[in-house]
């Protein structure tokens, strides 16, 4: 219903391959004594100063704000009337920077999939599938926004909006925002432990549907895989099993379209790097037009011509969706962050 193409069987596949892989890693990464500092998260940062500078960054990625508008709500999303209308939302704290600018970059994303859609109101043109619009968003909020590149070239912006206090280098804000921290919550988990957050979901959704767990054993299912998984101990279920609404929607195959975005968008930007060799340095430069381009080509003026998320990588990159790339992405970028 939710991923369009995308059998039980192919995600049993997919997940087993990154969950195998990120165990080890997230270990690794949390015994490393080679910890980047949060400091530059923390502060006060005036709300109007981070609308702006979030306005201004997903501006110049590539965003339209002559055909949509951005404004403020309580979580972050898209919504879209056509191609000509797309709005977006995000969130801000006096406290903390970064999520106010993530979450509008990552809107931004889903935005730019929607503006760059053939207008012709048929439903072929429209997003193939959840897990292709999580890739468009991902693709800007990590493999841009995260990147080092993009901080050499933000960070001065940073400090233009929140003044000469905030003194902190590219490579402090590079370190801080990719920053891994445990927790019980999947919308506020990092980049390297949000994937375990969705298969946890998806593994008990699956085996309750296979009659291998009963819903009364959810909570002690839920609370054994996470202390396994990503090494926190549930006290409460509204920490653990009831924090998400997928469930009482009945939205049941939901969960995995997120981590099937997540492991697309590493596989995009793999391919992209080819095409563009100079990538990052165009990242420095704050030059986005031509990457934007490359993904309308290769993803946004689709539509829903293909039959499945399998079936456009194949045709567009060469190959099905391959979560090698996402696990070579993950394990290079947190090795070298935590010298592990």
């Amino acid at each position: 219903e939710f991923e369009t193409g995308m059998p039980a069987s192919r995600i049993n596949e997919l997940f087993g391959t990154i969950q195998e892989a990120l165990v080890p890693l997230l270990t690794n990464v949390l015994q490393s004594e080679s910890k980047p500092s949060v400091a530059p998260l923390n502060g006060h940062f005036p709300i109007k100063a981070q609308e702006d500078l979030s306005r201004e960054i997903v501006t110049a990625l590539g965003y339209d704000g002559d055909h949509g508008r951005i404004d403020v709500s309580v979580h972050p999303f898209t919504m879209s009337f056509s191609p000509a209308d797309v709005r977006i939302t995000s969130r801000f704290s006096e406290k903390e920077w970064y999520q106010g600018v993530a979450g509008t970059i990552h809107e931004g994303g889903h935005a730019m999939y929607e503006q760059n859609l053939n207008d012709s109101g048929l439903s072929i043109d429209s997003a193939l599938s959840l897990g292709c619009h999580e890739s468009q968003s991902l693709f800007w909020e990590r493999h841009v926004g995260l990147s080092k590149p993009f901080w050499k070239w933000a960070t001065p912006k940073l400090k233009a909006s929140f003044g000469d206090d905030f003194g902190y280098s590219p490579e402090e804000v590079y370190g801080a925002v990719n920053n891994v921290t445990p927790g019980f919550i999947r919308v506020e988990a990092d980049e390297l432990t949000y994937p375990l957050h969705v298969i946890l979901r998806y593994n008990i959704e699956r085996d309750i549907i296979e009659g291998k767990v009963d819903i009364a054993d959810v909570p002690k299912k839920w609370n054994e895989m996470m202390k396994e998984m990503i090494g926190v101990d549930v006290e409460k279920d509204s920490d653990g099993c009831l924090q998400d609404v997928h469930w009482s929607m009945l939205a049941i195959g939901y969960f995995p379209t997120y981590l099937l975005g997540s492991a697309t968008a590493a596989q995009l930007a793999h391919y992209i790097k080819k095409d563009i060799p100079d990538f990052d340095e165009k990242v420095e430069k704050g030059e986005f037009s031509e990457i934007k381009a490359w993904l309308t080509n290769k993803v946004h003026r689709h539509g829903q011509r293909y039959k499945s998320l399998d079936d456009l990588l194949e045709d567009q990159l060469g190959e099905k969706l391959n979560p090698a790339y996402f696990i070579d992405y993950l394990t290079e970028k947190y090795t070298e962050l935590y010298k592990c």
